[in-house]
């Protein structure tokens, strides 16, 4: 089955209750909001839905949840486990609600892992779903799992399963690997992970972004791919697109997010967050609002 198509995608945050669990309407209606407001799609528990914070079977609740209320073909799950069967489970709870794409870290426990171990625990995980609708998106962020994924690697996947492994998110922030990506493998669905690379990327022949900050700046972020669609010079509107994104990672950027979302909604779940992670002070929020304000993007 087709998986995501170009454009815009909201690495989704997740609002929790006070004991730490995942508060399912209110997550279904950030998303909801996301996806009325320039999101082509969502990408629930990612690094930014803290989903390596969360519980197994809160994680599975989230994926139903999601997969019953809304869009199945605009979800894109995060499955990043250290052990492969829960990788398998997550991936396997995924297909069951509906979405055929997943997004899989790494395993990153052990730290240094050959090729050849990294490539027998992705095919080990396609080949346990054992499902044709799969679309696996590989993702590579090596400053926070420390496991990279290398092109040799990625050359490797898609030869061994090319209606499989479809597509990356790059989370490296580092343009010229975004771009020897999507040089080294046309077609294939190369997503920055940052909305300051989104012109560039789409014009290298990536497919957008699958980004954090997305879920302040969707907006925005859709004037810049609808008017990269129709041929249009981007430069001023992915100029301020880049400048609200700076702005958003000058603090933390999770607890900013979910600052930045309590102060759009009113709604003080958006405070809760898990540790390690800890919410803004009142003093650094404030210093948040003043610099997004400054960049010209109001919270």
């Amino acid at each position: 089955m087709a998986g995501l198509k170009k454009g815009v995608y909201a690495a989704a945050v997740t609002p929790m209750d006070p004991d730490g669990t995942p508060n399912l309407p209110h997550f279904l209606a950030h998303c909801r909001w996301l996806l009325a407001n320039g999101c082509d799609g969502v990408a629930p528990l990612g690094t930014t839905g803290e989903a390596n914070s969360i519980g197994f079977a809160q994680r599975l609740a989230l994926i139903a949840a999601a997969g019953a209320e809304l869009p199945a073909d605009r979800l894109l799950f995060g499955v990043g486990a250290c052990a492969l069967a829960d990788a398998v489970a997550l991936t396997s709870a995924a297909l069951a609600a509906g979405s055929t794409s997943v997004l899989a870290l790494p395993p990153f426990y052990f730290k240094n892992p050959s090729d050849d171990g990294l490539f027998a625990f992705y095919s080990e995980l396609i080949q346990r779903v054992g499902s044709s609708d799969l679309n696996l998106y590989l993702y590579h962020f090596p400053a926070h799992a420390a496991v990279p994924i290398r092109l040799p690697l990625i050359e490797r996947l898609i030869k061994a399963y090319p209606t499989t492994v479809v597509g990356l998110k790059d989370s490296s922030g580092d343009w010229a690997h975004t771009k020897s990506i999507c040089d080294a493998f046309p077609g294939f669905m190369t997503f920055a992970g940052t909305e300051s690379l989104l012109t560039q990327c789409l014009e290298a022949g990536g497919a957008g972004c699958i980004s954090a900050s997305t879920n302040i700046t969707a907006p925005l972020a859709r004037q810049v791919f609808d008017a990269w669609s129709r041929g249009e010079d981007t430069s001023a509107l992915q100029e301020a697109l880049t400048k609200a994104r700076l702005a958003i990672q000058s603090k933390p950027l999770i607890p900013g997010l979910k600052a930045l979302t309590r102060r759009r909604t009113g709604d003080a779940i958006w405070r809760t967050m898990l540790p390690p992670n800890l919410p803004l002070s009142e003093a650094e929020e404030a210093d948040l609002v003043a610099v997004v304000a400054a960049a010209g993007f109001g919270s």
